[in-house]
């Protein structure tokens, strides 16, 4: 379990469930926090995207869902706003509040879970959601946990992965990840990550990278099965740095260089690659260019990190349809 950095004013909460081989995620702010987002995937699947854009109206978000499930894990953010509901959370209209929740999906539907409970009668996804929330708190797992329960690569299984960096000011920038990209992870299928340049402390193997590229690395492997809205890599960015909603957006934007940098191909038609960024800052002061900067060189790396995580993490379960990358690495 990683805790997460004191200043960073915010809980996480994960939910899964081992039959529907699925789960749902939740970033839960202290407090309503300034969020943006940006889409570089094909085949995106969202809810209130539009609403983060800086031109519009509601600044601010009650919490960020992330969801496997495909369109009906969108439903974890009906469960979310339900339970924010409750808490008396939501942007005031009149006498009533309406809980801003942002969702973003990822397909898991044929990772070899039981889906027969989708067309039941109650949607599952939105069961998840309000559980995700009840479970959330200043602690957090890696791999095969919340929206990274089913989670599937080219070669291995995905996972949800976390990583944190510090700012030259002080602030703090943490990723959070669920990696279900229809690329791979590795290079060519072997031991080696592709974010290897970004490892810390050898926190996913300490492989590095390979004296000489494995032969094919610069081929696009891709799933066997891979079509549109069948993969992507949802994450969020969130940072204590006093920062407005425009340069958010822009914070997300350099943030997908991460995905980029941990899994080949990337961005490609037949992924939904959405990578949602927040603070938890009190403070509305724009952020300086420098400080720009250099949050959006780490927030790349740091979701490369993330990402490699995430996959490092991944642990087996019954009727799995590929492997655990932790199964690849050499013996010691």
């Amino acid at each position: 379990m990683i805790e997460l950095p004191s200043s960073l004013a915010l809980t996480i909460g994960h939910a899964s469930s081992e039959r529907l081989k699925s789960g749902v995620t939740i970033i839960l702010p202290d407090q309503p926090a300034i969020a943006s987002c940006h889409i570089a995937g094909g085949s995106p699947g969202t809810r209130e995207t539009d609403l983060l854009s800086p031109e519009n109206t509601v600044e601010a978000v009650d919490a960020i869902v992330l969801s496997g499930g495909s369109a009906f894990g969108l439903a974890a953010a009906d469960g979310a706003a339900t339970w924010l509901a409750g808490q008396g959370r939501g942007f005031t209209v009149g006498d009533a509040r309406v809980p801003i929740v942002p969702a973003a999906i990822l397909f898991d539907l044929l990772n070899g879970g039981d889906k027969s409970a989708i067309s039941g009668a109650q949607n599952p996804y939105s069961v998840l959601g309000r559980q995700a929330c009840e479970m959330a708190s200043r602690m957090t797992g890696e791999g095969s946990v919340g929206a990274g329960t089913g989670a599937t690569l080219a070669d291995v299984k995905g996972g949800f992965g976390t990583a944190t960096a510090t700012l030259g000011n002080g602030a703090t920038l943490t990723a959070f990840v669920a990696v279900n990209a229809a690329g791979s992870a590795t290079f060519a299928q072997s031991h080696y990550l592709r974010a290897a340049m970004f490892e810390k402390a050898g926190e996913f193997g300490g492989y590095g990278l390979p004296a000489d590229l494995p032969s094919g690395s610069d081929r696009p492997a891709t799933k066997g099965s891979a079509e549109p809205g069948g993969n992507t890599t949802i994450a969020v960015i969130a940072t204590d740095l006093p920062i407005t909603k425009a340069q958010l957006k822009r914070l997300a934007i350099a943030a997908h260089d991460g995905i980029a940098l941990a899994v080949y191909p990337a961005h490609t038609p037949l992924d939904g690659d959405t990578i949602f960024t927040l603070t938890t800052s009190r403070e509305n002061t724009p952020a300086s260019l420098r400080d720009m900067v250099e949050a959006s060189a780490l927030s790349s790396a740091t979701l490369a990190r993330a990402i490699a995580r995430g996959v490092a993490h991944a642990t087996p379960a019954a009727n799995d349809i590929v492997a655990v990358w932790s199964e690849r690495r050499p013996r010691q």
